[in-house]
Parts: C-alpha cells; structure tokens; sequence
C-alpha cells in the first residue's frame, strides 16, 4: 500500500501524536506521512525536548519514542517520565533493536512495541489501535 492510498483513507483530525527520534531523517519522514494521514503532529530531537513539550498544555495522545537516543534519558525513561506525568498519553515505542522488545515488555508496554524499520502503512494501522484501545490487534 503506497503513501498516497494511505493519505486518502479517513482521517483523525483530533489526534496529536508526540514524535520523537534523535534521527533526523527517520522523524521527518514519519512526521510527514503521519500529518498526511490527517494527524497533527510535534517533533523531538531527545527526551528533553520532548518533556518540554509534554510540560506544557499543549494536548498530545500519543508519544511515539524511539528507544535509543543520545542525552541523559533515553525511550524508556520517557515513557516512565510521561506515565507518572502525564498518565492519560498513550505510549508507543521504536526501535531497530529487537532486544528493546524484551524490556519493553518488562516496562508493561510489549503491545506498545514498534521495531525498526517498520512499514508505514503498519505504523498507521498500529496508531489507529492505540487510539482506539486496541493495540495489540
């Protein structure tokens, strides 16, 4: 399925989604196809740029992190920070490490686990179960 089906599907105006990844090229390229699926999106160089983000009263649903980035908290730590924080943000996780799996699984978040480089009509299809409840169907 190309980008261009995927961005004419129905869209989910009211969705924000948090995304952060340290790799610029891999963020703009999901940012990009996420605000074409009709989401508004924020980006994140690091999980310090992210918690300013999720400090303030901006609205986000979903923080999508990836797992490994440079700076003093990586993924998991996000993810930790944004429960105690922010516990109504659904949280799903990325990273090309298949490794990262297993300790997202001891985080309680296994079915919020996205490895790297995942297609992007899966990562769609992921986002829309988050919303809805489902994630791991």
């Amino acid at each position: 399925m190309g980008i261009e089906k995927l961005a004419r599907e129905p869209k989910d105006r009211s969705s924000t989604i948090l995304v952060v990844d340290d790799e610029i090229l891999v963020r703009i390229a999901i940012t990009e196809f996420l605000r074409d699926c009709g989401y508004s999106v924020i980006e994140a160089a690091n999980a310090a740029q992210a918690i300013k983000v999720l400090s303030s009263d901006v609205q986000v649903d979903i923080l999508f992190t990836d797992v490994e980035m440079p700076g003093e908290m990586n993924g998991f730590g996000l993810a930790r920070w944004t429960r105690e924080h922010r516990p109504a943000i659904h949280i799903l996780l990325t990273s090309g490490n298949p490794a990262k799996a297993l300790e997202a699984r001891d985080l309680c978040l296994e079915e919020h686990f996205v490895g790297k480089p995942a297609p992007l009509d899966y990562l769609r299809h992921r986002i829309a179960r988050v919303l809805t409840g489902r994630p791991g169907e």
